[in-house]
């Protein structure tokens, strides 16, 4: 079978008959070694026909379409010509050999024309754009250099242009770059502070601004030669003569230390650096509101430029879900007559969505941290309170103890708690005795105030009723105690 080979060259489309592969042999190997001698190669493989691009748009454009994969109706037309026909109903004894698969699969189903695309084909076609300009009489090795340099730069140009994503990636940059720069900004205001703080504490308390605090910094540099003449350009800085005046004044009672001449300078060349940052900073943040107003106006307004671009990033549909909700408000206000919200809202509640989306996912660990720290911090409290309040206990007793005002207290609850204590003691004394005894009938005494019949009868009496006396007094005891 024989074999045709497809080269697509800067200059135009060019076929070529290896009908020598016999000579250079089937194998990869054999064709690469033979690649390198013009005289075996040019044996072995002749030129079948060419057909140059029209002109530098034509040449640009059968490149787009070749890159893609897609053969063009020039292609088609050179390959029926230069190609052996081939009569209906019967198979072609040859095939074509083509650099790119793509290419070669849609040849193949549109024209049906067998092609093939191997490691054997792609060393022949290397072979061929080594030595093109040598199978070519009319065309000049410069000029076939100058058509691929201006093809090169007409394709990448093309390509650049196409992208889609080209500008957004900038934007998407700028955003990023904005965030790194204010984090370094705030990071080196702090450290020019309490750098310039050991000279000039005062003008912390003054100045909150980061970048006028640089500016001043700079400007002033030794507290000690501020003086009233630089109160019109110090108001000028921070744009406030009141203020310049307190600068002025706390310079001259500032309680800061004195530091060396290599001291402020350093400070003076870090505090520069802050500014520079600054204004980069600004100038950056300029940039990407031009490039959003290009981009997406209409979204720049809606939702703002740092958060327009980052919504090609982050990949959200939020604001889809927002605006579907808003669509179907919008039919209940003729079904129901409820009115909708307005873009406004809608677009703050996405916007609020959002940024709460991505806090939670920033933030989930470090409340979860907090957290813990301060169920361990209430743990060892409490632990800290129970054991003071052990230690404080003995001292509070004795103190209870000696304290008068206590001694009283408890004096008047012991004398409100005894007629409850003798009741309990009376209830208690029926509760153990199960089986009470019955009363036994007292006979009748003789009253004290009748005078005894006899003397020994006197002597009865009064150690009855001594007796009695005693028993008395046993009972009321033992009520007490």
């Amino acid at each position: 079978m024989a074999l045709y080979l497809l080269f697509e060259s800067a200059s135009g489309y060019a076929l070529f008959h290896a009908h020598g592969v016999d000579e250079i042999g089937q194998g990869v190997d054999a064709a690469r070694a033979s690649v390198l001698e013009l005289q075996r190669f040019s044996k072995a493989v002749k030129l079948a026909g060419f057909s140059p691009f029209s002109s530098a748009v034509d040449a640009l454009n059968q490149c787009n379409a070749i890159s893609e994969g897609i053969m063009t109706d020039e292609l088609r037309s050179f390959l029926e010509l230069n190609l052996p026909k081939v009569k209906e109903g019967k198979k072609a004894k040859y095939s074509v050999g083509v650099m790119e698969p793509k290419v070669g699969s849609h040849i193949s189903e549109a024209t049906g024309i067998p092609c093939q695309c191997n490691e054997f084909v792609q060393e022949l076609l290397r072979g061929v754009r080594l030595h093109f300009d040598h199978f070519i009489d009319q065309l000049k090795p410069t000029d076939l250099e100058k058509a691929q340099l201006g093809l090169g730069h007409s394709y990448s140009r093309a390509k650049v242009k196409f992208n889609v994503n080209r500008v957004d990636n900038m934007v998407i940059q700028a955003i990023f770059l904005l965030d790194t720069l204010d984090k370094d900004i705030n990071s080196f205001s702090m450290r020019v502070r309490e750098w310039y703080s050991w000279h000039f504490p005062e003008l912390v308390k003054i100045v909150n601004d980061n970048y006028v605090y640089s500016k001043i910094a700079k400007f002033v540099v030794n507290k000690s030669d501020l003086a009233e003449k630089d109160i019109p350009a110090l108001a000028d800085i921070i744009g406030d003569e009141d203020k310049a005046k307190e600068i002025v004044e706390a310079a001259k009672a500032s309680m800061g230390q004195d530091l060396s001449p290599v001291d402020l300078i350093n400070v003076q060349q870090f505090a520069q650096r802050v500014m520079n940052l600054s204004e980069y900073r600004k100038n950056l943040y300029e940039y990407l509101v031009t490039k959003m107003n290009d981009i997406a106006p209409n979204l720049t307004s809606l939702i703002g430029e740092i958060v327009g671009g980052l919504e090609l990033e982050l990949n959200t549909s939020v604001f889809g879900q927002k605006l579907r909700e808003q669509v179907e408000e919008r039919l209940d206000f003729y079904d129901k007559g409820i009115a909708p919200r307005k873009n406004l809202d809608v677009m703050k509640a996405a916007i609020n969505d959002m940024t709460n989306a991505v806090s939670e996912d920033g933030g989930e660990k470090e409340k979860n941290d907090t957290s813990a720290k301060k169920n361990k911090k209430k743990k060892s409290k409490a632990e800290a309170d129970g054991e003071e309040m052990d230690l404080d206990k003995p001292a509070k007793v004795a103190a209870e103890e000696t304290d008068p005002e206590n001694e009283n207290k408890k004096k008047k609850k012991h004398k409100l708690e005894e007629p409850q204590d003798q009741e309990m003691a009376v209830n208690g004394n029926l509760e153990q005795d199960e089986t009470p005894k019955k009363k036994k009938k007292k006979k009748p005494e003789a009253s004290e105030d009748v005078e005894p019949r006899t003397a020994t009868e006197g002597k009865k009496r009064k150690k009855k009723k001594s007796k009695t006396l005693l028993i008395m007094s046993h009972d009321q005891l033992k009520c007490q105690g």
